[in-house]
Order: structure tokens, then sequence, then C-alpha cells
């Protein structure tokens, strides 16, 4: 009876080691000129922000404005619809030709206006185009967000699912 108990606890260590390596991260939508996308979300800038969200409060991240350049996602605050990114790995995973992208954004929230008929936008273009017809008002953050894009229409990082 021992030595089966033993052999049944082994099994269980076993098993348990092998799903420990293993975590389950949400995907988020986003949209890249036309295309629908994917991301991780996991650490941000702002404490309010990674409350609200679940996520990494790192101050640290806003360090990378001084540093250059970052580039803009925009986010629509109440979760109309998926963000817009203006750059992806292209393809996704170690063949990335892609020079301009990296997954820290600095956020550009989107507002549509009072009695506009929201729509998708699904580019950066189509976002700056509804800004210029006065669909919708953008205000530039200094939130700086990690969103690593892990899948791209059917192309997609190992693991991911």
């Amino acid at each position: 009876m021992q030595v089966r108990s033993s052999a049944l606890a082994l099994i269980y260590l076993l098993a348990s080691a092998a799903t420990a390596a293993e975590i389950t991260l949400p995907l988020k939508e986003a949209w890249y000129e036309g295309k629908q996308v994917h991301y991780i979300s996991t650490d941000v800038s702002d404490q309010n922000l990674a409350r609200k969200q679940g996520l990494n409060y790192v101050p640290a991240l806003a360090d990378a404005l001084k540093a250059g350049p970052v580039e803009k996602a925009y986010k629509f605050p109440g979760e109309e619809q998926g963000s817009v990114l203006p750059s992806i790995p292209q393809p996704v995973g170690a063949e990335n030709t892609d020079r301009n992208y990296h997954p820290l954004w600095v956020l550009v929230m989107v507002r549509w206006k009072p009695g506009v008929a929201q729509h998708v936008l699904k580019s950066e273009e189509a976002v700056l185009a509804a800004e210029e017809k006065g669909e919708v008002e953008l205000t530039r953050t200094k939130i700086v967000v990690n969103w690593p894009v892990v899948r791209v229409e059917g192309t997609a990082l190992p693991g991911v699912r």
C-alpha cells in the first residue's frame, strides 16, 4: 500500500511540475492596417490603469519617453473596440523585419465626439482621418504600456493559442 501511495505522489508531483511551466494570459485584440492582431498586456506606467486592468505597475516604463520617440497606441477608454497599433512584428517571431516595432507604446486616448455614429477604426490612418473629420478627439498621455504582439492573422509565437 505504501509503494502505491508513493507512486501516486510521484505522478502528482510530475504532473504538477509539467503544468507549472505553462501559464495562460488573456489575448487582447487590436488593429493594424485593417488586420486583426493580438497582444498581451503585462505592464503599465500608470498605477490607476494597473489597478483597473490587473497589470504590473511599472513607473520606470515612463522613462522610455525620455530615451527617444515611442510609437503611439490608440486606445478607446470605453473599450468600444480594440486598440489600433501603428506597427507590428512582420512576421511575428524571430524573422521580424519591421525595425520600428517594439512592444512599448505611449497611449493616445480616442474618444468619440457626441452625436457621431461610431464605427470600427482599423488603422492609424483611419484614426487620424476620423480626427480630421471631427469624429474623435485624441488625447496623448504619458502612460507607457508593454503590449507585445503575439499573433497576426494566423501567424503566432510558439505556444499562443
